[in-house]
C-alpha cells in the first residue's frame, strides 16, 4: 500500500498542490487533509478528499507531512503533529519566516525537515519553488520532496537556509511586483483611452507574452530588452525614462528590503 502524504492545512497551496499530483495520477487516496475550518473542510470533503478536524494516528501512515498552515499557527499545529509523527516521515514547511531550528524543537526534536518556499503561480502550475533539507533527509527523501512541488511548477535547492530567505525575495515575493507593474502599465492605458476590460488584457498579454519569449530564450534579458528597442523609438523614449527615474534600483532595493524582512522574520 503506498503511503499517505498528509497535509496540515488545506489552504489554497495545499490545493494546488494536491491539484497538481492528481493531474499527474495519484488518487484520492493518497492523500490526507486535517483542517480545522468547518467551511474548507467541507469542500475538501466535497472534492472526495479525506479530511480531518484534528491531527490523529492516521499520521503514523504517513511517508510526508506538508506542514501547510499560516505562520501564526504552525506552532500549534506542531505539537498536534509531534504526537503521531512517525521517525521516518519528512515533514515539509511551506510556512514563510520560520526556520528549521524552530520547527525542529517544536516537532520534539524531529530532524528530517525541508523548508519550502512556493509561490502563488502554483496554482496555475506555474510556481518556483526554493527548499532546502536538513542533512538528515536522504537522497529519496529529497526526491520525493521534489516531485510534490514538480507538480505545481519549477524547483531551485539552495545550499543554505539563509538562501530561502532570498528566493522569498525574489520569486515568494516576485509575482506581487509584477502585479504592481502590470497595474501601472493597466492605469496607463485607460488614460491612454482604453476601456477597464481592454486595458486589463493589454497588460497581462505584454507581460505573458515577454514571460515566454524570456522562457524559451536562453539570451541574457538585456539584450532581448535591447532587440524590442530602436534607438529614437517608442520602447527607447519608455526606457530612457525609466533608466532616468531609477526605476531598476528601486526594484533591486525593494527585493533586499523583502530579503531583510524574511531574515527579520526567519529569526523571530
Amino acid at each position: 500500500m503506498r503511503e499517505k502524504m498528509v497535509f496540515i492545512g488545506g489552504g489554497n497551496m495545499a490545493s494546488a498542490i494536491i491539484d497538481g499530483l492528481l493531474g499527474q495520477g495519484r488518487k484520492l487516496t493518497d492523500f490526507l487533509v486535517v483542517e480545522p475550518y468547518e467551511p474548507t473542510r467541507a469542500s475538501l470533503l466535497a472534492r472526495g478528499l479525506a479530511c480531518r478536524e484534528s491531527v490523529g494516528p492516521e499520521l503514523a501512515d504517513a511517508a510526508l507531512c506538508v506542514l501547510a498552515t499560516k505562520p501564526q499557527g504552525l506552532r500549534e499545529a506542531c505539537a498536534q503533529v509531534q504526537a503521531h509523527l512517525p521517525a521516518h516521515a519528512t515533514v515539509v514547511s511551506i510556512a514563510a519566516g520560520v526556520n528549521l531550528a524552530s520547527l525542529s524543537q517544536w516537532l520534539g526534536g524531529h530532524t528530517r525537515i525541508v523548508r519550502a518556499m512556493p509561490n502563488t503561480p502554483a496554482k496555475v502550475g506555474l510556481g518556483m519553488t526554493g527548499l532546502y533539507a536538513t542533512a538528515a533527509c536522504e537522497a529519496a527523501q529529497r526526491d520525493h520532496v521534489d516531485s510534490l512541488f514538480a507538480a505545481v511548477g519549477e524547483r531551485i535547492w539552495v545550499d543554505t537556509e539563509a538562501m530561502i530567505d532570498a528566493v522569498t525575495a525574489v520569486t515568494g515575493s516576485g509575482p506581487g511586483y509584477v502585479f504592481y507593474f502590470m497595474a501601472a502599465l493597466e492605469k496607463a492605458a485607460r488614460e491612454l483611452g482604453f476601456g477597464a476590460a481592454d486595458a486589463r488584457r493589454l497588460a497581462v498579454a505584454a507581460f505573458r507574452g515577454a514571460a515566454e519569449l524570456a522562457a524559451g530564450d536562453d539570451a541574457a534579458l538585456t539584450e532581448l530588452q535591447d532587440r524590442v528597442t530602436s534607438k529614437g523609438g517608442t520602447t527607447y523614449a519608455a526606457l530612457t525614462h525609466l533608466r532616468e527615474a531609477g526605476v531598476a534600483q528601486a526594484i533591486t532595493e525593494a527585493a533586499l528590503k523583502a530579503e531583510q524582512r524574511a531574515r527579520e522574520l526567519s529569526a523571530g
